[in-house]
């Protein structure tokens, strides 16, 4: 089966060819010969209930750096008549440009297969989704309230403080069991975002890693567990962390289990989820989920191939 597929991303120009996930979906794409294009969120134009866009066709990627992408001439894409499926892969910040971005796409699901849902990712952001399995998580507060966070700070000790849009582990600090710099730091968080924020009860277990699940349709594809480099105490690949092979914990699989159904509910057919010490839920990614690449080269498998798959059952 070959497809006609659009990439709604970032600039070609700036990704990371060795780990980016969007970049091996579209490796992959052209090996089994779909047709590929390539375009900005930014491009989107509605009127007279036709969606379309400037876009490029994607004529090569390759992993060599500087050289790793050849577009054709520029053209007009109707995404809802002339691509089978959206890839929505521009990073966050889950903002109103990103909201915009699902409003718009929301209106072509009758016509072409979004990955994943725009409507669904809109409702379910990584940090707010999560909420809805407490039973997995660490101690959690969503707030603005300083008083609130002193009294959750005084319960469970140090802390994580981190945006609730936030990504790739980007303005998380820990707080010590002492509080030092607790208020300064909720007033800023204040001042700098208009959305409360999330609060959690730092595990020491984070020192074992913080494991990166990837599930493609509900169904488990891969694991890798990620760990902070010197100096660090966050896991993240984009802060210079590492990633080292996994295998899933019996928690961790009572975890994707209880999972699997909500995602295949909601159309999200490529998710990342974040477990620290193989037992404490953090995030369900699915805005733009990395993680593959790694994946596959651990455990020589084709995580890419699986979301190529599951994105032909669908449209199929």
């Amino acid at each position: 089966m070959t497809l006609r597929a659009a990439v709604q991303m970032d600039p070609m120009d700036g990704i990371n060819i060795a780990g980016d996930s969007s970049f091996a979906l579209m490796l992959k794409a052209l090996e089994r010969g779909h047709t590929l294009y390539h375009y900005d969120v930014r491009g989107l134009t509605w009127e007279a209930g036709r969606l379309t866009t400037p876009a490029h066709p994607v004529l090569e990627v390759k992993r060599v750096k500087g050289d790793h992408y050849r577009f054709g001439d520029p053209i007009t894409l109707d995404l809802g008549r002339d691509v089978d499926v959206v890839l929505m892969r521009q990073d966050p910040p889950f903002d109103l440009g990103y909201l915009t971005g699902t409003w718009l796409l929301e209106r072509i699901r009758d016509e072409t297969l979004v990955v994943n849902d725009p409507v669904s990712v809109r409702n379910a952001p990584e940090k707010v989704f999560v909420l809805d399995f407490p039973q997995f998580m660490p101690p959690t507060m969503v707030t603005r309230d300083l008083n609130a966070v002193k009294d959750f700070h005084a319960r469970h000790g140090a802390l994580v403080i981190k945006p609730l849009h936030g990504n790739g582990g980007k303005a998380v600090f820990r707080i010590d069991e002492a509080g030092t710099n607790l208020g300064a730091l909720v007033e800023l968080f204040g001042q700098v975002w208009p959305e409360p924020f999330m609060v959690q009860q730092f595990l020491p277990s984070v020192s074992e890693g913080d494991k990166r699940i990837v599930l493609i349709d509900g169904e488990v594809a891969g694991a890798i567990n990620r760990k902070a480099g010197e100096g660090e105490f966050r896991a993240n690949l984009a802060v210079g962390g590492y990633a080292e092979a996994a295998a899933l914990t019996p928690r961790e699989e009572e975890i994707c289990a209880a999972l699997a159904p909500a995602l295949r509910e909601r159309g999200l057919i490529f998710v990342g989820i974040d477990v620290i010490g193989g037992e404490w839920l953090t995030e369900i990614n699915v805005t733009s989920p990395t993680g593959i690449v790694a994946i596959d080269k651990f455990n020589n498998s084709d995580t890419v191939g699986m979301i190529w798959d599951a994105i032909e059952r669908r449209v199929g």
